[in-house]
């Protein structure tokens, strides 16, 4: 496919993200996904949630090339054609969602790109609408695991303002736009899914990813 990107990670946390996403999001609405990428992810979940539209976004025009691309073989009519969305500049083109989704985002940004996407998801996201987060975490000030470490030092070698984030930080931030972690669960290769809610205060709780 001209243009089309690909990304060996998609198909490894493909299914186990869909299977997490599925149980979280609302039965039907509009998802607007931050950073997509290559476009492999919208073309899965809107395969896999067929009740849902994608609005899949992303501000590198070579990615959202791709997206098109690989929306385009797919042939699904939930997919939308990607928009320029930079999640520290505001408004976002899109003034409302029933869910935001960002996947290996929050490693690979500045900080200010999580404050971003943090008071975008505030902003378009009505009571008890869904952010979903997934990457890489520290957790207590340490690592998940220690395989961890060294992608972290990797990350912040090539800019010094990416790094795996802490989830009480991340978790504090989305507070402050009122983002209330709800949930805490745990992937394939060291990950975590992070689902947090507008307007809902409650506790994260440990769930191990399918159960």
């Amino acid at each position: 496919m001209p243009n089309a990107l690909f990304s060996p990670a998609v198909a490894r946390n493909a299914a186990p993200i869909a299977e997490v996403l599925k149980r979280v999001l609302p039965p039907s609405g509009i998802v607007l996904e931050i950073a997509s990428g290559s476009g492999e992810h919208a073309v899965h979940f809107a395969r896999a949630l067929p009740a849902l539209v994608w609005q899949p976004s992303d501000p590198d025009e070579a990615a959202r090339r791709s997206i098109v691309a690989h929306a385009r073989a797919a042939g699904l009519a939930n997919i939308r054609s990607p928009l320029a969305i930079d999640a520290i500049r505001h408004p976002w083109p899109v003034t409302r969602a029933d869910a935001v989704v960002a996947i290996n985002m929050i490693h690979i940004a500045p900080w200010d790109a999580i404050i971003g996407l943090m008071a975008g998801a505030e902003a378009t996201l009505a009571e008890g609408g869904v952010l979903y987060l997934y990457g890489p975490f520290r957790e207590g000030g340490a690592h998940t695991a220690p395989s961890n470490a060294p992608f972290d030092d990797s990350l912040r070698a090539r800019n010094a303002s990416w790094g795996i984030r802490d989830v009480e930080a991340v978790a504090a931030a989305g507070r402050t736009h009122d983002l209330h972690l709800d949930e805490r669960v745990v992937m394939p290769v060291n990950n975590l899914s992070l689902i947090f809610r507008r307007g809902r205060r409650s506790p994260a709780v440990d769930r191990e990813a399918g159960s």
